[in-house]
């Protein structure tokens, strides 16, 4: 026995003595302990909420100018380092040189938004979110030509009607006597190579436990309706409409901005789930053909997308328009409304009336804001803002983390210098078509307010001018009063 192993001597004892010596012993030294124990808090000093005062007055004496403590410096040594100051102040934080009221910031926003960078008309709104008082307007209930700041609208209104754990799903359907599968197209425009080579997997798998190692192969867009080309259609902005395609109907490995789209992507995303599914040892015999599974056929393979929040901070980071008439077309869906562009505009409109926020003068024609027609005021998309950032809507608060940050981020990151005052403190949405610019998101004032901003500009001239004098409106919402 180690002379350090106080346990085995008691083992020891016990075997001597049968063991009650030991638990004599054991029981004393337990007292004695606890006796100790007391003696030591008594001594400390009182205790309240959970802290002795002793302790608690020496936190206080102590001298802390540093960042972290590390005990009291000795005279001849180095002191701490003093702790940096916020980057950002808190939310609700006040500071001197910052805009008192409407008047001040009215003067602050006043000769930005008249510079003849912003074109023929000029609306905009700027609200304190938690309060919903608006701070600043120069018709801010004018519907003016969003362009793709109406995303706002449209992610907004699928997360409120279908949650931001909604997947959308893609499957395939094997007829009864098995001869026969169907992709089924929910409407993912995301869906990729490795889901059809995933699913293609499961499906040979299926046929297999059948007996079976061939197949004709059908595919089914049905969940969508009415024209699947956009007005603006063929345009390297948005592939044609459709409740089944693969990577967006690009034709080069891009995932976002223009490229050129496919005019089929229905039969091009069957034909390369054929491909999968020769690899995979199934033949496939003829040519895919647009059918819908029989009403007995089973499913045999399913891939879900990612969640709807991945898939909103996606269309807005990106500004992706596919992604956008998906999820207003996923939101028509849920709200038992035709799944085409009409059906869209009531669904979404609809929604956003039970939301709350102003919607007179709005036209929502399609989900993109690719479609000239589109008109939203800007007090229509901060009142909007407004709700992502409600603390008691926390479903809602993708719109808000999907928006770009100037300088870093989607369509804002070139539009910050490093040295702009901006960058990194604004989060917007951007728009653009010819003649039409805004920008629509986010920032925190030196007040330490939340504040929503939206400035809708049409005829301009120069895209980059316009833009421009966007990032100056948003900038001084961000710097303190001269």
């Amino acid at each position: 026995m180690r002379p350090s192993d106080p346990w085995g001597r008691l083992k020891v004892l016990k075997k001597r003595h049968n063991g009650s010596y030991a638990w004599q012993v054991i029981a004393g030294s337990a007292t004695l302990g606890l006796v100790v124990a007391a003696g030591a808090v008594l001594a400390a000093g009182p205790w309240d909420n959970g802290q002795r005062k002793a302790e608690r007055a020496l936190a206080v004496t102590a001298d802390r100018t540093g960042g972290a403590h590390h005990g009291r410096p000795t005279p001849d040594g180095p002191r701490p380092a003093p702790s940096a100051p916020p980057v950002l102040p808190a939310l609700g934080t006040t500071t001197h040189d910052s805009p008192q009221g409407p008047a001040a910031l009215r003067d602050t926003l006043a000769p930005l938004i008249g510079v003849p960078a912003l074109g023929t008309e000029v609306a905009a709104s700027v609200i304190d979110t938690a309060t919903g008082e608006q701070l600043y307007g120069h018709g801010a209930g004018t519907p003016l030509t969003p362009a793709s700041t109406i995303k706002i609208a449209t992610t907004t209104a699928a997360l409120s009607v279908l949650g931001p754990g909604h997947r959308i799903a893609t499957t395939a359907a094997l007829s009864p006597d098995s001869r026969t599968l169907t992709l089924v197209g929910g409407g993912d425009p995301t869906l990729s190579e490795a889901a059809l080579r995933s699913m293609a997997a499961d499906a040979a798998e299926a046929l297999r436990e059948d007996g079976e190692d061939s197949v004709r192969l059908a595919y089914d867009t049905s969940r969508y309706t009415g024209p699947v080309l956009h007005p603006i259609s063929p345009n390297v902005n948005i592939a044609p409409v459709t409740a089944l395609m693969v990577d967006e109907g690009r034709l080069d490995d891009t995932d976002r901005g223009p490229a050129e789209r496919t005019e089929d992507p229905a039969g091009d995303a069957a034909r390369a789930f054929a491909a999968q599914l020769t690899k995979a040892g199934v033949k496939v015999t003829g040519e895919p053909r647009e059918a819908r599974p029989a009403d007995d056929a089973r499913t045999v393979a399913t891939h879900r997308s990612a969640p709807l929040s991945a898939l909103v901070e996606r269309t807005l980071t990106n500004s992706d328009n596919d992604l956008a008439e998906a999820l207003a077309r996923q939101t028509a869906i849920a709200k038992g409304e035709s799944a085409d562009f009409a059906g869209a505009r009531r669904a979404v409109t609809n929604e956003l009336k039970k939301l709350g926020v102003p919607v007179a003068g709005a036209r929502l024609a399609d989900g993109s804001g690719l479609d000239r027609r589109d008109r939203v005021t800007p007090a229509l998309l901060t009142a909007l803002l407004a709700r992502a950032a409600d603390p008691g809507r926390p479903g809602l608060r993708p719109v808000l983390t999907g928006l770009p940050v100037a300088g870093f981020s989607g369509t804002l990151g070139s539009r910050y210098g490093q040295d702009s005052e901006g960058t990194g403190l604004i989060r917007g949405k951007t728009g653009t078509l010819s003649g039409v610019n805004s920008l629509a998101g986010t920032v925190v004032d030196p007040r330490g307010r939340l504040l929503a901003f939206a400035f809708l500009a049409s005829g301009t001239v120069s895209a980059s001018d316009a833009e421009a004098a966007l990032d100056d409106l948003a900038t001084a919402l961000a710097r303190p009063a001269d």
